[in-house]
């Protein structure tokens, strides 16, 4: 943290509005250091100590912005488009400015909070905002903008001069990452460029021991482990203190929130989204048992177009893990849900199938086509 106080605002030009594209989010630019008398260089930071004395210091416990699942440090939000990302991160925002439980009942402590909604206008942030408010008041805590430079062009300055004059903030949501990351250097590998992408957004959260949520997005491809469905290089996940990935699935769980980092418990929570409400909630009991249920709805619904497929082919189709798709299938069988031939080919116990074999083997339907398979299923979430 800077030692010193932070510098006098600046004044803003009365011929400005607050969503000026030239404003960052302090509603104007970021204010120029107010020039001191000289003063001592301070002391290096020390970074080495023999074992015995490292084991005797005593350090501050980590600060939360949502204990248990977002810790001080860069955390990556990642999901697929219309997930519901954004809708996350905002209601987020709002409840830690408000000091509401988080994701409808999680504790958190209140503080400001600086919300970048780089991807939406005015007029739509305002509209988000009425829906998940509900007629609440808006907390006067959180500061939004939709304009911040790329990182490497004074982004990070700007979020560092906001942070600087509200020593007590919380959170920052930067929605997405994509539009402050910066272009990487030329004849710099991936690899790096990402790493160091990230590197400059984490300086700032450590500086200021501030949770910082970088909403990001995942490949098309999916992945047995889902740190490998983030979009890019392994740099990016390998500079973020943690990792959130939400992926969302019709059944009785709207979606599963993956949570893995150096502070936090790798664990998975069970979500609903309130479309009316804007709003994503935790649900009591194992996430396990959640997935487990929308896995043998989706595993079902599939066998039933079309019978006769091998775990693999489930697995591909639905974009599920060919492990768990191994075990539910057999669990289903035991269960008298499906058949199973010497093959290894499972069909629905129950015999209502869809007569396919009088056609060429379709084209196996997608996770996302049997999420819009309901009428109900309406109105995805962005």
């Amino acid at each position: 943290m800077n030692p010193h106080p932070p510098p006098a605002p600046h004044p803003t030009d009365p011929g400005t509005g607050p969503h000026s594209p030239d404003q960052g989010p302090l509603s104007g630019p970021a204010p120029a250091r107010e020039r001191r008398g000289l003063e001592a260089v301070p002391p290096p930071r020390r970074t080495a100590w023999d074992a015995e004395e490292l084991m005797t210091m005593a350090f501050p416990e980590p600060r939360w912005a949502v204990p248990g699942i977002i810790c001080e440090g860069v955390t990556l939000l990642a999901g697929p488009p219309k997930v519901g990302k954004s809708w996350m991160g905002l209601g987020l925002a709002l409840d830690i400015a408000a000091g509401r439980p988080a994701l409808g009942s999680i504790p958190v402590d209140a503080g400001p909070v600086l919300y970048l909604a780089l991807e939406d206008t005015p007029r739509r942030l305002q509209s988000r905002m009425r829906t998940v408010l509900a007629g609440r008041p808006a907390p006067a805590g959180l500061t939004l903008s939709i304009a911040c430079p790329p990182m490497p062009a004074g982004g990070d300055e700007q979020i560092d001069a906001w942070l600087t004059a509200h020593p007590g903030a919380r959170l920052v949501v930067i929605d997405v990452f994509a539009k402050v990351r910066g272009t990487p250097p030329a004849g710099v590998a991936a690899y790096d460029a990402d790493y160091a992408a990230m590197g400059r957004i984490k300086r700032v959260a450590d500086r200021h021991g501030v949770a910082v949520v970088l909403v990001h997005h995942v490949r098309k491809a999916a992945a047995e482990d889902f740190l490998a469905t983030v979009s890019g290089t392994n740099g990016l996940a390998g500079a973020a203190d943690a990792v959130l990935v939400l992926e969302r699935a019709r059944a009785q769980a709207d979606g599963v929130l993956h949570v893995t980092g150096r502070d936090v418990d790798e664990t998975d929570y069970a979500l609903s989204f309130d479309p009316e409400a804007g709003a994503w909630r935790v649900l009591d009991g194992r996430a396990e048992d959640y997935l487990m249920r929308d896995a043998r709805s989706m595993v079902l619904r599939y066998l039933r177009d079309y019978p006769g497929q091998r775990p693999k082919q489930i697995a591909d189709a639905l974009q599920l893990d060919p492990g768990a798709v191994r075990q539910t299938c057999r669990r289903m069988v035991a269960d008298g849900q499906l058949h199973a031939t010497p093959g290894g080919q499972y069909r629905p116990a129950d015999g209502d199938t869809r007569d396919s074999s009088d056609s060429p083997d379709p084209e196996s339907p997608s996770l996302l086509s049997l999420r819009h398979a309901d009428p109900a299923d309406l109105g995805e979430p962005e």
